[in-house]
Parts: structure tokens; sequence; C-alpha cells
């Protein structure tokens, strides 16, 4: 739903929104067992990388176009990839580099050498903590955890909370989001909690039109109806995660999403004003496979291609007899197959509807704008374009054209959907 009077984004979300693209890596326990959930039984003895590489995770990030990753720092089975003082659960207790290594550590390293912000997933649902039965004494062990990941590494982009297993729990909010918002104020929180961001609500990375920044509720996992209502409408942009692969964790009989199914997913997330995570989850070795390496360079270069460069920006009037018409001049005639608007998002989403017309000719609609509307139009030449805006004070921030040489949108394969399997809790 989107309110009456706009409700504006903090810079924090704005800047977060204008990254576009991040990078999920699902590790654990899991990678090591062909799992996608366990219970938190599987030995920590278990977890143990022959070549970890956490450079060569932050290097494909970017190589995909991210400007910020997230690491799988505690799962659904509560092992914790970094030494916390809170459990034993965790790499102290793994033949990994003698108990000594901290997976959390090296990558939030890798990232800031690579110019990458830095977060961290913690489940709330803790499979293998005793204390899970007791909230009050799971929240003391949740909140440490919590205070460990917010000062041991850094300034954190993001914190991701998964709501999967959590429906009828009752969290600590309160208390937890104090230690959170005490040593990383700026951080966007997913979905729970006190959200600054939201799940777009599937795992297969599409987004669809309109792509509302206010809302007044958010979904808590694929595997229930139960959605966190709030008492009045926030100002919550969506995030589309979706997997290179089938699964989260690395199986050695998955394959990498095709460059068209890729690009079919950027164009239904960063296309429609949403912002992507792609997980790229590391194999046995500790490095992301070299399939993946190359399908995300593929796909990343491609994406360049296409938007990296306009042909043309043009210069925007506000037609001054009509306030819902804008002028898009570009100085002389240039040729183009795509348009990208972007809302000037300062004082909130205002535009509901969009046409963009060459004369008489529509080239292009649809609802919303926000952050960045992709559209793919007919190879066309102008020197001037007009765009009706629906939205009360919506204005426009940009307009870029591109010359691609691409006719036809990339497709989802048919009938793909992310798998939702869960276990009993």
């Amino acid at each position: 739903m989107q309110s009456d009077a706009p409700i504006a984004p903090t810079p924090h979300q704005l800047a977060w929104q204008r990254a576009e693209t991040g990078a999920f890596f699902h590790f654990g326990v899991n990678t090591f067992h062909g799992q996608e959930w366990s219970d938190g039984t599987l030995p920590a003895s278990s977890f143990d990388p022959t070549d970890l590489d956490a450079e060569q995770w932050a290097e494909t990030a970017r190589a995909a176009g991210a400007r910020y990753a997230i690491i799988t720092a505690k799962h659904h089975d509560g092992f914790c990839l970094w030494p916390t003082k809170t459990t034993d659960y965790s790499v102290a207790s793994s033949p990994w580099k003698d108990g000594k290594g901290d997976v959390v550590g090296e990558l939030a390293a890798a990232c800031r050498a690579a110019g990458l912000g830095f977060g961290v997933y913690l489940s709330p649902w803790d499979r293998h903590a005793p204390e899970y039965a007791d909230p009050a004494a799971y929240t003391e062990l949740y909140t440490e955890q919590i205070r460990e990941l917010c000062t041991w590494y850094g300034p954190l982009m993001e914190l991701w909370f998964d709501g999967a297993g959590s429906d009828g729990y009752a969290y600590d909010w309160t208390a937890i989001m104090a230690v959170a918002r005490k040593h990383q104020p700026d951080a966007m929180v997913f979905n729970m909690g006190d959200p600054t961001i939201r799940w777009v609500g599937n795992e297969d990375g599409l987004a669809a039109d309109p792509v509302e920044y206010v809302v007044d509720h958010t979904q808590m996992s694929n595997y229930t109806v139960v959605t966190a209502e709030f008492a009045e409408a926030l100002y919550l942009p969506p995030e589309c995660d979706v997997s290179i692969r089938r699964g989260w964790f690395w199986h050695p009989d998955d394959e990498p999403k095709s460059l068209e199914h890729l690009l079919a997913i950027h164009y239904r997330s960063v296309g429609l004003g949403a912002n992507l995570l792609l997980n790229l989850p590391p194999d046995t070795r500790g490095r992301i496979p070299d399939a993946d390496v190359a399908r995300v360079a593929e796909f990343g270069a491609e994406v360049t291609r296409r938007f990296g460069t306009p042909a043309a920006t043009a210069e925007l009037a506000r037609d001054e007899s009509h306030d819902d018409t804008w002028t898009a001049s570009f100085g002389g005639p240039v040729t183009f197959d795509h348009i990208r608007l972007r809302e000037d998002l300062t004082d909130g989403q205002r535009v509901v509807r969009h046409v963009v017309r060459a004369g008489d000719r529509v080239l292009a609609e649809g609802l919303t704008v926000g952050a960045g509307r992709v559209h793919l139009t007919e190879p066309v030449t102008a020197d001037e374009l007009t765009v009706e805006v629906v939205g009360e004070g919506a204005v426009l921030e940009s307009f870029e054209v591109f010359e691609t040489g691409v006719r036809e949108l990339p497709q989802v394969p048919e009938g793909y959907r992310a798998p939702t399997d869960r276990p009993d809790a």
C-alpha cells in the first residue's frame, strides 16, 4: 500500500538502494553434508574447508556487479562461522585452522579490501542451542551473538534476519534491536525486528510491478503465511534473494543458472527498482566453484555491456502547463533500445504510473519507477521524448537510454521455482 503522504527514506536506505546488487554466501556444516537444512546435530568436526579463500569470494561478488556481501554467520542449525563465546558449536571446535579460524573475519577483511559493504545473516531460529526452548535464556544468548558480530568486524551494511522456522516464537526484538542499534545504527535491518528493508516475498529473485517502498507488513518466509504487521506504514524497499544454483548451499550435482536466467532475474529485480541479492555458495574447498565464477563473470560483463554506459543522458524539464509531463531532451538524434528512469526518492516514493512517448507513440509504460526502472523498447532514433508521471509531487531524477542490440527480454525458464521444501521443525 502507498500512503497518502509519502514517507521519506533515510540517507542510509537511499545509499543501500543505490547499491542495487549484493552477494550472499551460504556456507557452514551443511556444505559438508549435502544438506540445505540440518537440525543442529551435525558435528562441528565436519567443518573443514581445504582451501578457503575469502578474497576469491569478494572478487567473484565484484564480478557479479555486487556492491555489498552477506555471510550466513549462523544458519538455522546454530553452527557459528566465527569463534563466538556463546557456544562451542562453532569454527573454534572444528579442525579448520586448528580451531583458530574465523570465516566472518576473513570475509569482512576481504570485503573491505575489495570496496564492498559487509553484512551478516544471523538466524533467529537455532536448532542446536538448548537455550532456544527458554525465550528469556535465548534472548541473552542471541543478543550476545549480535553484540559480537556488531563489535568485532567493523561497520556492517546489513543485518539479515531470516524468518524461516520462527513463526509462533516470541523473540524479544526490543532487547535484540537495542544491542544492534547501539553498535551498528546505520546498518540496514532485513525484514524482522526493527526492519529498514524487506523480503520481496519469494526466493526466485523476482519483484513485480508495482514495487512499493511503503508497506504496513512484511512476510516471514516461504514456509508460512504469517506476516509481521506494523502499527503504521514504513519505508521498506525490497531485496530479492536468489541462489545462482538451485540450492542455497553447495551441492556437487547442482549447476549455475544460465546467463539468460540470471539476466531475467536482473530485469525483474534491479530493473523494477528492487535490490538483488545473488547467492554464491562456496564448496567444500571454501571456494566459489569454477563454473559459478565463469557464469558470474559472464553475467556481470553482460549487465555492464547493456547498462554500464548510456547512449545518452537526457536533460529533463517539467512542462510548465502540465505538472505531470516531463520532456527528456538529448540535444540531437540518438538511437536506443532500452530506457532507464530514476525517481528522486529524497522525499519518498511518489510515482504510481508512468508512460514514455516518442511523439504520439507509446514506447514504454508501467507503474512504479523508484530507484530505477528499465524498459526494453523497439529500436528508436529520437532527439526528444516525453514522460507522463502520475503521482502527487513526483520528480524524475534521471532519464537514460541505451543501445544494446537486444530485441527480446530474457525469460525465466518456464515452470522454474526455487525449492521451498523444509524439514519438520
